[in-house]
């Protein structure tokens, strides 16, 4: 059994759904000790109790320990099949946090993946369901990995109500050097339950900043009545993209201008990936045994991810620092 300690680095969810899926894709029981141990409320949510019961539907999974607020499961799988089903988060749970963490065991499956979640779309905290299906996405094609993300209808913080659909083919995973590459900057401003303006001053504030740089965008304006109130904006480019969400008492204005200044940070550092997606990537990189990426930095996330990785697979990352951007890589 593989003793993974949950409070190390960043010591968050992130280390669950890495370590988890990593063991069922290589079907090697692991015990996770100090889950959360660091944050204000220490041991599992509520949302990390479906995510893990997710992936442990995927590989017939014993698990052990999975109740809200335990710091410590032994999560033990069995052989990897597809399946179709519903989940419902509760509230706002991030979906798209709850797939990726089902995301590198399905394309080890004998078959295609289908999952229908409710929870959260657009979250604090966690990439947007946008981001998933215009980034996180993107770069995997690159690497071999099939999937398609659909959004059926948004959900915010509290009340969620959301709905995404994910299906996963099963293939086989290669090793890619991620270039930076010619960025066309495209967007998506929303919200719900609120006047259409809203999401228009999100859009016309980032469009505002980044053409004060130079830079043109293309933005679509969505407005809904759903379950739950609430705003926000991706935008992206390549493999680079940047999350703002709405919250009470913050400007339209701001949320759209914090949006266009974290994309621009990252594309005027030239790095290939943004720094979200480079923790991302970790394990998929991993398990290919090859690639690389350069970000302008590396989070405690990716360090963490990159530590969590090293322990569960034999392999090794190199990063190197080059000309203010960090170089990661896998041989």
């Amino acid at each position: 059994m593989i003793e993974i300690d949950g409070s190390y680095g960043e010591g968050g969810g992130q280390i669950l759904r890495t370590a988890i899926a990593l063991s069922a894709i290589i079907k090697e029981d692991v015990l996770i000790r100090n889950i959360r141990r660091n944050r204000p409320e220490e041991g599992l949510k509520p949302q990390h109790i479906r995510s893990i019961e997710t992936a442990g539907m995927l590989c017939d999974a014993d698990i052990e320990g999975l109740f809200p607020g335990s710091t410590e499961i032994c999560f033990s799988p069995s052989e990897i099949e597809g399946i179709c089903r519903n989940i419902s988060i509760g509230t706002a749970g991030s979906i798209p946090l709850l797939m990726q963490a089902v995301m590198p065991i399905a394309t080890f499956s004998r078959s295609k993946t289908k999952l229908k979640v409710k929870g959260g779309t657009d979250i604090a905290w966690s990439p947007s369901i946008d981001y998933l299906k215009e980034v996180t996405l993107k770069a995997l094609y690159r690497m071999g990995y099939r999937a398609n993300v659909r959004t059926i209808k948004r959900g915010y913080y509290p009340k969620g109500g959301g709905m995404a659909e994910i299906e996963i083919e099963p293939s086989k995973l290669k090793g890619c050097e991620l270039k930076a590459a010619e960025k066309q900057i495209i967007g998506i401003s929303h919200c719900s339950n609120l006047p259409e303006h809203v999401a228009k001053r999100q859009a016309d504030s980032a469009l505002e900043m980044l053409k004060k740089h130079g830079i043109e965008a293309t933005m679509e304006i969505e407005t809904n009545k759903l379950i739950s109130t609430g705003s926000g904006i991706t935008l992206w480019s390549d493999m680079l993209g940047a999350v703002s969400i709405g919250k009470r008492g913050l400007p339209a204005e701001k949320v759209g201008t914090r949006a266009a200044q974290i994309l621009l940070d990252d594309l005027l550092s030239s790095a290939s990936v943004d720094i979200h997606l480079a923790d991302q990537l970790i394990p998929y990189m991993g398990l290919a045994g090859y690639g690389s990426f350069t970000a302008r930095e590396l989070t405690e996330h990716c360090l963490t991810n990159i530590h969590i990785t090293e322990q569960l697979l034999d392999i090794r990352f190199h990063i190197e620092r080059n000309n203010g951007l960090a170089e990661v890589s896998v041989e």
